[in-house]
């Protein structure tokens, strides 16, 4: 299971990138790994405001269907459309080609308070 360094993790499984204020999201390899095979990705509408911890959308498997919790709050200003058309990506490449969205951040505090990489696979092992 990979858990890269470089990002922060939510206890939902959601993984966080950022770049300046903005925030880019995806589920984790342990959550992809999981839900099974991905078939259909409900993103969030561009321009919504979201708050940490809140749902933003659904991921559904050949197992179940999972929620998508937002890990900061702010407004959704990206989301990866080739999930439309291509939802096995997030199984494929969760940390790069299957990002969900990117949010810009109204409080980046709150990608601070997320897990690092230790903390998270500390989670996961449990």
């Amino acid at each position: 299971m990979q858990i890269p360094d470089d990002l922060r993790y939510s206890s939902d499984h959601e993984w966080a990138r950022a770049s300046s204020d903005v925030v880019r999201v995806g589920i984790t390899d342990y959550a992809q790994d999981a839900l099974g095979d991905v078939v259909f990705v409900d993103l969030p509408k561009v321009g919504s405001t979201v708050s940490a911890g809140g749902a933003i959308g659904e991921v559904e498997s050949t197992k179940s269907v999972s929620e998508i919790y937002a890990p900061v709050s702010g407004t959704v200003s990206a989301v990866n459309e080739a999930l439309s058309s291509a939802p096995e990506t997030v199984n494929a490449d969760p940390y790069g080609e299957g990002w969900i969205c990117e949010i810009t951040t109204s409080d980046s505090s709150e990608f601070d308070e997320l897990l690092d990489a230790a903390s998270y696979q500390s989670l996961t092992n449990n």
